[in-house]
């Protein structure tokens, strides 16, 4: 999904097998607990959170949803680098009633917007390197008023099994196909991401693993 000249069809349905994928490994339920976490140690509400690389934009607009009903508990602004990607995610907000804001950011070039409490993203860092991956944990650290939160892959044979057979069971799309099994690939253990967070000053970062073979990092800052 990242590659350049992708038409706006194969882009759209490769998004929507994503969708497919994130709900059912529970992306916006593990994203909105670890943001419930953030919110309880701040005593604030809202929190403003900027979701990096937020593709079809789901698991933005999962959060909204699982905190709609009460006293509004999160702003919440996506962006991804491909405007396709963020109009697919604007159409999904509107057909949800979703008030959540998608924007085209480059999050690899340049400081990250400021003005939020959490900088977030899943499924972002395996397509890094190490070096690209410690340049923006440094860059949403110093974003983020109170946290930065990651959900990403596990790098294990368990993690390629699940991806080889997920990809094809959830979405009819041949980029995911190829894309998943190779992202796993690409991705870091939980030991590796502590080694990043900690190279990258995030000192104190923890990293648990969740099912299915995937890890979430939270920093809180000082």
């Amino acid at each position: 999904m990242d590659r350049p000249g992708l038409e706006p069809a194969r882009h759209a349905r490769a998004l929507r097998g994503l969708e497919r994928i994130n709900a059912w490994s529970l992306s916006a339920r593990t994203v909105a607990t670890a943001l419930e976490r953030v919110r309880a140690r701040a005593g604030a509400a809202p929190l403003r959170v900027l979701d990096v690389a937020s593709g079809a934009g789901d698991v933005a607009i999962g959060v909204w949803s699982r905190s709609r009903g009460g006293v509004p508990a999160f702003e919440l602004v996506g962006s991804d680098v491909n405007p396709v990607a963020v109009e697919f995610a604007r159409r999904r907000a509107r057909a949800a009633g979703a008030p959540v804001e998608f924007v085209v950011l480059d999050a690899c070039r340049g400081e990250l917007p400021a003005g939020f409490d959490v900088v977030t993203c899943s499924l972002f860092l395996h397509h890094l390197d190490e070096e690209e991956v410690v340049d923006y944990l440094r860059r949403a650290a110093r974003a983020a008023r109170r946290a930065v939160l990651v959900d990403d892959l596990d790098r294990s044979r368990a993690g390629l099994l699940l991806a080889r057979v997920a990809t094809r069971f959830l979405s009819s799309s041949d980029v995911v196909h190829v894309d998943g099994p190779r992202s796993v690939e690409g991705a870091f253990t939980p030991e590796e991401a502590r080694a990043l967070a900690a190279r990258a000053g995030l000192a104190g970062a923890r990293v648990r693993t969740r099912w299915p073979s995937r890890w979430v990092l939270e920093w809180s800052a000082p």
